[in-house]
């Protein structure tokens, strides 16, 4: 598929303003059907992202002439992950009859880290991290954003304080294209209430103490009264718990 570029000159400050104040269904009720086929969002499978496809398929039945079938999901699979997120992905697949693009890593690129660095060697330091980040997420989320001029994010204001300055619309300059996410206000409590309000499916994990769920090796429950991404990453500093997707 041949990327349509967008306009770099979109105006984010209009769209902040024109969306101050709205719900996060009616910031998705605009883009949606405004986009089409060239929105999607970045699924991580966390319980933010959950949120986003509940609300993402009752705003297409609504807007889209094919319903849930024109929307877009997409999630990568790092070939780390918890297996409770490979069940969360066919749960969300039969709960809102849509069918989750699956992006993985590019095989050389994942073969060449481990024979080089080693299986676990983003342990030993922040670079040898971000560089498995990169082969495993980063080259596969950059394939799966060349087929979109949107990508709609989960992130939150109050998530962490690398994302104290999230706002509703957002100019994504490492990939050149519009970055909306329709809970930066919101706070956790307020995506457990949606959860809970329309039986939205999650991550079982969650109910486990991990409030934040990456690759297995690089998670770990969380202590009461810890940071929510306390167990992302949790041998490093917080200002450094980014895997560069959001930078």
């Amino acid at each position: 598929m041949v990327k349509v570029p967008v306009n770099v000159n979109v105006d984010i400050e209009s769209l902040n303003n024109r969306f101050k104040g709205s719900t996060p269904e009616e910031v998705l009720a605009w883009f949606l059907p405004e986009y089409g086929s060239r929105i999607a969002l970045a699924s991580s499978l966390g319980v933010e992202d959950q949120v986003l496809t509940a609300m993402m398929a009752k705003v297409a039945r609504q807007t889209l002439p094919e319903g849930t079938a024109g929307m877009r999901v997409f999630t990568i699979d790092t070939g780390r992950l918890f297996p409770e997120c490979y069940n969360l992905i066919d749960r969300t697949n039969d709960k809102y009859d849509i069918n989750i693009e699956v992006y993985s890593p590019n095989h050389a690129g994942v073969e060449a880290y481990v024979r080089e660095h080693g299986v676990n060697a983003f342990y030993q330091s922040v670079e040898l991290r971000r560089a498995c980040c990169h082969c495993r997420k980063l080259e596969p989320l950059r394939r799966a954003l060349s087929t979109v001029d949107v990508w709609i994010c989960g992130l939150r204001a109050s998530q962490a304080v690398t994302r104290k300055g999230v706002q509703a619309v957002e100019w994504d300059e490492n990939n050149k294209l519009i970055k909306v996410n329709p809970l930066h206000a919101w706070s956790e409590e307020d995506v457990w209430q949606y959860v809970r309000a329309n039986k939205v499916p999650y991550n079982k994990l969650h109910d486990q103490g991990f409030p934040s769920i990456g690759c297995q090796p690089c998670t770990r429950a969380i202590e009461p009264g810890e940071d929510v991404r306390a167990g992302r990453w949790w041998w490093e500093a917080p200002e450094h718990k980014e895997c560069g997707l959001h930078k």
